[in-house]
């Protein structure tokens, strides 16, 4: 099956109402507006297409370039396709989800995401810090340098407020996901989450709203969260 024939089956799929939904949300035309249900139905039949991924990323089609994301192949992923994706996402589902979920789960995530957290692009950027919370949500704690992220934390708590809405956003989703997923890491997250306090973030009109970073670390201590990971970044 080729992209094009893929795309073919997508467009019928979509629906105005999801559609202006994402666009809401920043996603950026072309879009069919093809529910994230359908698109893993496509999932489940392709499995895992390294090229057919990259094809579909190729067209700008905002639910093809998801759908990359969800087939490809992360180990065949190289440090150019990464960086080329996280140059031609166009909107903060792309960059924050879509790429940072692939290229964790590749073998240049940890050295991509200090790469990106440096950059000067809003969403490349965000995308850096994005990639770092899939990693510690997905790595075994001794896969880890524990001592950077600690680092990285510290980072945070000197830097986050200004720094641009988008990296704001998810360097708050990075302390929660350090402290949820990483046990040694949680009084370092909370003390961290203390002292950087409340996180505003313009968030374009929608209902979103911005976690408060203690409280969700709080809340999955009372679940006996903590520490557990999840078996892909994808969803």
């Amino acid at each position: 099956m080729t992209a094009k024939e893929i795309v073919g089956q997508l467009k019928p799929l979509g629906e105005e109402s999801y559609k202006k939904v994402l666009l809401n949300h920043g996603v950026q035309e072309p879009v069919f507006g093809v529910k994230i249900e359908h698109l893993k139905k496509f999932q489940k039949r392709i499995k895992k297409d390294y090229q057919l991924a990259l094809d579909l990323y190729e067209t700008g089609i905002y639910d093809a370039m998801y759908l990359a994301g969800l087939i490809a192949d992360d180990a065949r992923m190289t440090k150019q396709d990464l960086r080329s994706w996280v140059k031609k996402a166009n909107a903060s589902v792309l960059s924050e989800y879509t790429v940072a979920w692939v290229a964790a789960e590749s073998p240049h995530g940890w050295e991509l995401a200090l790469e990106w957290i440096d950059a000067k692009q809003e969403s490349t950027a965000a995308c850096g810090w994005a990639t770092l919370c899939s990693l510690v949500a997905i790595k075994d704690d001794a896969e880890l340098d524990l001592a950077a992220l600690k680092r990285l934390l510290q980072r945070v708590q000197n830097t986050i407020h200004q720094q641009s809405d988008r990296a704001r956003h998810v360097m708050n989703r990075f302390v929660i996901a350090a402290g949820a997923s990483v046990k040694s890491l949680t009084d370092a997250a909370l003390q961290t989450a203390a002292r950087v306090g409340p996180v505003t973030v313009d968030m374009g009109g929608t209902a979103c709203k911005v976690p408060d970073a203690t409280e969700y670390i709080q809340k999955a201590q009372k679940r006996g969260a903590i520490g557990k990971k999840r078996k892909t970044a994808k969803c």
